[in-house]
């Protein structure tokens, strides 16, 4: 096998001995069956990114996370990279404009969707009717916007075939985001619209009883949360294509901060993935590098190692720089930082070498604050098969000094 046993957790990759410290914690809170660090594990809150514990009977609101449902949307168009390729640069103004990103943004196309009829509406219903109607017109006026931190609309080139991708990667948005910190309200006793004081990163988890009242409201809302996610990505996915004027003809779609209900060694369990990627036997999964790397699609493997890992990968390259370590501190009145160590010289020189047309992010996002992805798909092997290697050749983030709020 490739990964080790600490202390009972299963690690894959090099080691972070701070995520290792937040994956002990989980794995002595509640009913636990495993814990597990994929090898783009690093810091979290509560629940470290890369992070996945199995549960008997209970979820975690703060395991799943603020950024509910955050998942990739990728498609292979029917175009060539090289027919697109000398009026890229317009492709990604018209990609910046026509799309939103960037945090509280609301869309410009409304969306409508039969989302909106879904029965776990009622979920906030049961709250309170204020809470309800406004959670349901943040989610009508945000759908179809990308947010900020490191979310994103890009464009790949598949070198093998010269096929033009496109991918995206965000979540629930603000809905997702209140919805988080609504539950986690409830479980301390708050209103479901209070301001929420915030986690400590090393906080135990929050857990709830799936069967129990709150745990079954908190699982509806979160599959709503799901269905959203996957609604936006589809809607940002359309627009591209049609400023593309093209079509797909292929799909890659997953959420990698969730909980399933999945049945392991013959019993069912609640599997919490925050920045995890499924990956049962023929499953295919979109996992992203930094925008200076490569990044792939994969397919799970029928091996005894994926069933080790409860049918989970990684969900993207991994941190290995803080976003305050690289962009430096952030001072919110006068909108000035102070003290990275990444300058946006290297950044943009380093694109550039790489043949990225940009729009958007900060230093923070840059190549050098994340693994090759290489190293973590090499941790790997064992559970996943690479089907499609892509080559960014567009990258649209929200703009370098955006406030992120989104704690994944």
């Amino acid at each position: 096998m490739s990964y080790q046993n600490i202390e009972g957790i299963r690690v894959w990759g090099k080691l972070d001995e701070g995520a290792l410290s937040q994956a002990k914690t989980c794995s002595v809170t509640g009913n636990v069956v495993q814990t597990l660090l994929m090898a783009d594990h690093h810091l979290g809150y509560s629940q470290p990114i890369g992070g996945v514990v199995v549960y008997d009977g209970q979820i975690s609101p703060s395991g799943v996370g603020y950024d509910i449902a955050c998942g990739n949307k990728a498609v292979r168009t029917k175009l060539l990279a090289k027919d697109v390729k000398p009026r890229i640069s317009a492709i990604m103004d018209q990609i910046a404009h026509k799309i939103s990103f960037g945090v509280g943004r609301v869309s410009e196309v409304k969306v409508d969707h039969d989302l909106f009829d879904d029965p776990n509406w009622s979920v906030y219903a049961d709250v309170g009717k204020q809470e309800h109607d406004t959670m349901k017109t943040l989610a009508r006026n945000q759908l179809g916007t990308v947010g900020s931190g490191n979310h994103y609309v890009d464009l790949f080139e598949e070198p093998e075939t010269g096929r033009l991708w496109i991918a995206n990667h965000f979540g629930s948005r603000g809905f997702g985001h209140r919805t988080a910190s609504g539950f986690m309200n409830l479980i301390a006793d708050r209103t479901f619209m209070a301001k929420a004081p915030g986690e400590k990163m090393d906080q135990s988890p929050l857990l709830l009883n799936i069967d129990s009242e709150l745990g079954d409201m908190y699982y509806r809302a979160m599959m709503l949360a799901g269905r959203y996610a996957y609604a936006g990505r589809d809607a940002v996915m359309d627009q591209v294509l049609d400023i593309l004027e093209t079509e797909a003809d292929f799909e890659v779609h997953n959420h990698h901060n969730y909980a399933w209900k999945e049945t392991h060694h013959g019993k069912e369990n609640i599997v919490v993935r925050k920045g995890a990627t499924p990956s049962r036997p023929g499953q295919l999964g979109f996992i992203g590098g930094s925008m200076g790397d490569m990044s792939v699609i994969v397919r799970g493997k029928d091996t005894d190692e994926n069933r080790d890992a409860f049918y989970s990968t990684v969900h993207g390259a991994g941190r290995v720089m803080s976003r305050t370590r690289a962009a430096g501190k952030m001072n919110w009145k006068t909108r000035l930082r102070s003290g990275g160590e990444i300058s946006p010289i290297q950044m943009l020189d380093a694109i550039r070498d790489f043949g990225v047309e940009l729009r958007g992010a900060g230093t923070d996002e840059s190549p050098f604050v994340y693994r090759k992805l290489q190293d973590v798909l090499d941790a790997h092997a064992e559970t996943i098969d690479v089907l499609h290697r892509l080559k960014p050749i567009g990258v649209c983030m929200a703009g370098a000094d955006e406030f992120d709020p989104y704690k994944d």
